[in-house]
């Protein structure tokens, strides 16, 4: 029989409390907002800052602002001077410097959508600042800028929280809660192929990082850690650059995991298709999925069965709520620190393999 672990939480540091924060705006039922005034909102609502309101922090806002209760709009940070519309159409207050948003006293709680060359700065300022975050991610450009992060939430007892949003994908759920009925899980293959990025700084080392190693592959190591409870041991990788003028955009895998499980997985930014297979190899049968095209099956002997995963649903509504509900003190953080901290564990054990040409174990990394 596949292991317990298998089909549990992989091990996190989430902890369940309630987080009151110490504002004089939490008792408060109104906040001034740009361009509108006065803006009402329910007493047990908690007020959010956006760092980086782009192509994907636009979408956190308009979430926020239609779809999840107990989460209201305060404020926005943008760059560009589009974040001056943007805040107007939204009925928030727009700083160009994103250090006030954070010290702003009706800000009670921040995401940070930018990239991840800025997160250390950030969460050292809303650490300062007394207040939770959520990451989008990777948490940090390297293990060590990560740990740096993760031990200063720890350090001062605030909410850090990770956008790693695959989990929520009905694919990935749907494979979570049928793995134990392939057996004792023995070996599996993954892959994330998308077409190559068009945003600019993906091509910036300076602020990417690295490519598709921290970009795309975070994304499948967490989802693999999630599905089976297991954490990768070590790994045996090769990158390729073909478009990106700087970083890699293609890298292949070979991946041990614990209890022998083994696998390979690949994740590229190279052709204009998609694809975001799952495949897992088990004593009584093999499990498969696409969560992009949201298809699943399951095979026994020579018969394939289809299985119907359930509608596609959007991965930060899902997000959004859990973590309303964790600074509520009603759940647990639905994705820590320490998850985001694996999964660029991972990803630069893979950067080394490539360079070092041989296997890495990931917890020396």
């Amino acid at each position: 029989m596949m292991s317990a672990r298998a089909c549990a939480h992989p091990p996190s540091t989430a902890v369940t409390r309630p987080w009151r924060i110490s504002s004089p705006s939490w008792e408060s039922r109104t906040t001034n907002c740009l361009g509108t005034g006065v803006h009402s909102v329910p007493e047990d609502t908690m007020r959010v800052g956006i760092i980086g309101t782009g192509r994907h922090g636009s979408r956190y806002a308009t979430h926020i602002l239609h779809d999840v209760d107990g989460l209201a709009l305060a404020a926005i940070s943008r760059r560009s001077g589009a974040g001056r519309t943007q805040a107007r159409a939204w009925g928030c207050r727009f700083f160009a410097d994103w250090r006030e948003l954070v010290r702003e006293p009706r800000v009670e709680a921040v995401i940070a959508v930018v990239p991840p060359a800025l997160h250390s700065d950030i969460a050292r300022a809303c650490a300062a600042a007394g207040k939770p975050l959520l990451l989008e991610k990777p948490i940090a450009v390297s293990v060590a800028a990560g740990h740096d992060i993760v031990e200063l939430f720890r350090h001062r007892d605030l909410p850090l929280t990770v956008g790693q949003t695959l989990r929520y994908n009905t694919v990935i759920r749907h494979l979570r809660q049928r793995l134990p009925e392939i057996g004792r899980l023995y070996a599996f293959s993954a892959n994330q192929r998308i077409e190559p990025s068009t945003l600019a700084w993906h091509g910036q080392p300076e602020l990417a990082g690295a490519g598709v190693s921290f970009h795309t592959a975070v994304h499948v190591f967490d989802a693999l850690r999630y599905l089976t409870g297991l954490e990768v041991v070590r790994v045996c990788a090769t990158v390729r650059r073909e478009h990106n003028p700087c970083l890699e955009d293609s890298l292949a895998v070979v991946v041990e995991m614990e209890e022998g499980v083994i696998g390979t997985m690949d994740c590229s930014k190279v052709g204009h298709a998609r694809s975001g297979r799952f495949e897992f190899v088990g004593s009584e049968g093999q499990l498969a999925g696409d969560q992009i095209y949201t298809t699943c099956e399951r095979i026994r002997g020579l018969d394939v069965h289809p299985l119907d995963p359930g509608r596609p649903v959007g991965t930060i509504v899902p997000l959004l709520r859990d973590w309303r509900e964790f600074l509520a003190g009603n759940g647990p953080n639905p994705v820590t620190g320490g998850d985001g901290l694996a999964a660029v564990r991972c990803c630069q054990a893979c950067l080394e393999s490539a360079r070092q040409g041989c296997w890495v174990d990931v917890r020396s990394v």
